[in-house]
């Protein structure tokens, strides 16, 4: 196994055992949103492989601010990395799959109960699952980087194996990538991400996790657009990208029109002002998504299932009719790729069935021809047999006249 090399110090107990003493001294028990591990474990352990720091069942702490299912707290990592960890284990989670739908459920399933085994989660399967499929996908990415695209044949890309990495899982992931259709969906994948105007700083934490470090720290309550400007600077506090600035300036200055409002107009509520001004500034949420809070995060889970806040009037049907909308444009492109290729398959069949009927005539030409030719050499010779005859019959009658 890959994880045959790798040692772990678990340096990190003795802090777990403070968290768990602060956490008690805070917290009543039976009004907590924290979960407590059943046992402590004191002092520093060396571990053979990287599973062995989650086989002592060191539980992390995990808490679910406002229904967001997403893990918080300073062990959020360590659940992060051991999910890493097994959307690289090529037995559970194997890499010849398509795409994370197609892995079985069982497989999944094993995964999900391996990581219940070690940790108390107070976040949903569901979200476990979908991060599994990420980590899943990025590992497969890695692959493909490292070992794939390289100017070699396809028999040496075969060949070239990843370290831990089963022959025939390779193998099979090479045979899709380098298969049209795994062409066209590196095309479609590419053009996905260049139409991204950002990307979060997050890295492997969960934007509840960096919501909470941030309110520990400040002692104040971050709303959403704090969060969006946190998430998207760089470390020397420069926008990550232009158009994530643009975004910022026009949610600032959005938000400024509201608060001057506010100053002099006292029916101006700006509770929960962060919600409107996401809307005004980038229209209503989409695919079901929270904008600025991460993965896994639902409009259900975040507003509640009767809240209208997050939306104005109208707002969600028009989000509704633009989700039918995407989600029928991309039938529609499925449905056209899907004619071209029939189209392709038809159009080869054709030129195949041609190049056979000329081959066919070609071959039917040449039987002709050679059937001609042998009778044109019969004709020949029977031509010659008339004559030698007629030859042998005028000296034949010029021998029976007598001699004059």
């Amino acid at each position: 196994m890959f994880l045959s090399n790798l040692c772990v110090y678990c340096a990190v107990l003795p802090y777990f055992a403070k968290v768990y003493s602060f956490i008690g001294s805070v917290f009543d028990p039976g009004t907590s949103r924290y979960y407590r591990a059943p046992e402590l474990i004191f002092g520093a352990t060396k571990y053979s492989t990287a599973i062995g720091i989650c086989s002592t069942y060191v539980q992390p702490l995990f808490a679910v601010e406002s229904g967001v299912d997403q893990p918080v707290g300073s062990e959020a990592r360590l659940l992060a990395g051991y999910i890493g960890i097994l959307a690289r284990n090529a037995n559970m989670l194997p890499i010849n799959y398509e795409s994370w739908h197609h892995m079985p459920d069982s497989n999944k399933n094993q995964a999900l109960a391996n990581i219940k085994d070690r940790f108390a989660l107070e976040v949903s399967d569901d979200y476990i699952k979908k991060t599994l499929g990420k980590k899943w996908r990025d590992n497969k990415s890695i692959l493909k980087k490292q070992y794939f695209k390289k100017d070699i044949s396809l028999e040496e890309k075969l060949r070239n194996v990843p370290p831990g990495m089963l022959r025939y899982q390779w193998e099979d992931a090479v045979r899709f990538w380098n298969s049209k259709k795994g062409e066209d969906r590196e095309r479609v994948g590419i053009s996905s991400r260049q139409k991204q105007k950002f990307t979060h700083t997050a890295g492997s934490r969960s934007f509840a996790f960096v919501a909470e470090a941030e309110e520990v720290k400040s002692g104040q309550k971050v709303g959403r657009l704090q969060l969006f400007e946190i998430t998207h600077r760089k470390k020397d506090g420069s926008p990550m990208t232009s158009e994530a600035g643009e975004i910022m300036e026009k949610l600032k200055d959005k938000k400024a029109e509201y608060e001057a409002t506010a100053s002099t107009d006292s029916s101006v509520n700006l509770e929960n002002i962060d919600n409107r001004i996401i809307t005004e500034v980038l229209g209503p949420e989409r695919y079901g998504r929270v904008r600025f809070q991460g993965s896994g995060v639902t409009l259900t889970q975040y507003f509640g299932s009767g809240s209208q806040q997050h939306m104005p009037s109208g707002s969600q049907a028009k989000a509704e009719v633009q989700r039918l909308r995407d989600q029928m444009a991309q039938m529609q492109a499925n449905t056209v790729e899907q004619i071209a290729e029939v189209q392709r398959k038809y159009e080869e069949l054709q030129q195949q069935l041609r190049a056979e009927a000329v081959e066919r005539e070609a071959a039917a030409a040449e039987k002709e021809a050679a059937a001609a030719a042998r009778e044109a050499e019969h004709r020949k010779k029977y031509d010659d047999l008339q004559l030698q005859l007629q030859q042998m019959m005028q000296m034949f009658q010029q021998s029976q006249k007598p001699p004059s």
